[in-house]
């Protein structure tokens, strides 16, 4: 299963213009996603294909992901059926609402890789969690064991799951807590990577919005946010990073734990604050992930 790493930042690209996936590659997101979905008409989606399987061709080893259409879209298996190459690393599947999704998107891909004697498992998958149904089965959805293994994580999308039931999206977001913290739990659940959160789209010219939205997502256990707009990237970025003063700070945690350990000590005080075990796994992870930030 492909890994990508921390993922701040998805920033979303319309496979019907592939000039744009040029310039998105280098607006510096962590992954674009190339849409086959709702970016493209249905007039254009079978003539898109080849467009986006020359793009991952061309930018092999590029950290690219392709949403290609819901399962029962009956655009799905054609989406496949042309964009599953050896250079491809991962596809975002929208719409998924139960186990039975996964296992089918799973046989499916089986059965391209062993066709085009691809390596199995190539293919990764990031399961888009879009309505009410879909959080009610988060870890049921998760949890599902594939051969190969083929889930990376998820990712939400409020907007459909807003229209799912019949709610407005309000700039505060308290609304979107409990879909959040189901999708997150669930993956820690499943032993997944953290999930990405939903994009921002009250207002592409509000980045104190835009910040705002990415702590709560952060808070609730997200590593990152999916991005419809280049000048979404830095903001997300400031979000999901460790600042230096956190890096820092992880740094001197694990040292005075290290010399607490081998005077026989496993709890201890630092500025203040209270140090055990399960801190100091905290601070390795914040210093794993600046590390992979670095490369």
């Amino acid at each position: 299963m492909t890994r990508f790493g921390p993922i701040r930042t998805a920033l979303f690209v319309p496979g019907s213009r592939p000039d744009r996936v040029d310039k998105a590659l280098d607006a510096g997101a962590d992954v674009i996603i190339i849409d086959l979905e709702d970016a493209v008409p249905l007039s254009l989606k079978e003539e898109t294909r080849s467009k986006v399987h020359e793009k991952v061709l061309e930018h092999d080893g590029r950290r690219i992901i392709v949403r290609v259409n819901a399962i029962g879209s009956g655009f799905c298996q054609g989406d496949l059926d042309e964009v599953v190459v050896k250079e491809l690393g991962c596809i975002m599947l929208p719409k998924v609402e139960s186990p039975e999704h996964i296992r089918e998107i799973n046989h499916r891909l089986v059965r391209l890789e062993e066709e085009r004697d691809m390596d199995s498992g190539t293919v990764s998958i990031i399961p888009l969690i879009e309505s009410a149904r879909a959080v009610q089965n988060i870890f049921p959805i998760l949890s599902e064991k594939t051969e190969p293994a083929r889930v990376l994580t998820a990712a939400f999308g409020a907007a459909d799951y807003s229209l799912d039931l019949g709610m407005e999206i309000t700039k505060q977001g308290s609304e979107l807590n409990y879909p959040r913290a189901r999708i997150a739990v669930a993956c820690r659940a499943a032993g997944l990577e953290p999930p990405l959160d939903t994009p921002f789209m009250i207002d592409l010219k509000d980045t104190e919005g835009l910040k705002a939205d990415a702590i709560r997502a952060k808070q609730l256990g997200f590593q990152g946010k999916l991005c419809i707009h280049p000048n979404q990237i830095l903001a997300c970025h400031a979000v999901f990073s460790p600042s230096k003063e956190e890096i820092q700070h992880a740094e001197k945690v694990i040292q005075a734990f290290k010399e607490a350990e081998a005077e026989g000590v496993a709890a201890i005080q630092l500025d203040g604050k209270f140090i055990d075990y399960p801190v100091v796994e905290r601070a390795r992870r914040t210093l794993k992930i600046a590390k992979k930030m670095e490369t």
